[in-house]
């Protein structure tokens, strides 16, 4: 299949503006994604998605097969916030709580895996080693 069939500038198929994955810029050069505002040091900043992007991937399987990504003017983007020290110290203590493990309350220097709720010594029972703790000298 082409990616021809993700044409759609007019957005009479798919309801916003659709292009092809790469071919966006070729039709508008102020559209961008969030990775790509990301890069300049700009944000969404409220405005509503303007067009996307669609391609096919084996990845997405419950979709079909299709993927998509939102696109956003760039003339309308705002520039990001910056990191103040309280942003700081909460994505920090964001980050520890991830590697904290809510049983035996160690942290580690990697984050606790979801598919357990707990740290693996925890659920094996084994005693952790000495590289694996924060703070631990190894």
């Amino acid at each position: 299949m082409s990616a021809a069939r993700f044409l759609d500038p007019a957005g009479e198929r798919y309801g916003v503006p659709t292009y092809p994955w790469g071919w966006a810029f070729v039709f508008d050069p102020d559209l961008a994604t969030r990775k790509q505002l990301a890069a300049r040091g700009l944000r969404p900043g409220g405005q509503q998605v303007a067009a996307q992007l669609m391609w096919r991937s084996r990845k997405a399987r419950r979709s079909g097969g299709i993927r998509t990504a939102a696109l956003f003017r760039i003339s309308l983007a705002k520039p990001k916030l910056p990191m103040t020290p309280a942003r700081s110290r909460a994505l920090a203590a964001a980050l520890r709580a991830r590697r904290t493990c809510p049983t035996c309350h160690l942290v580690f220097t990697y984050c606790m895996p979801t598919s357990l709720g707990q740290c693996p010594n925890c659920v094996y029972g084994y005693t952790p080693e000495p590289w694996e703790l924060e703070g631990s000298a190894a």
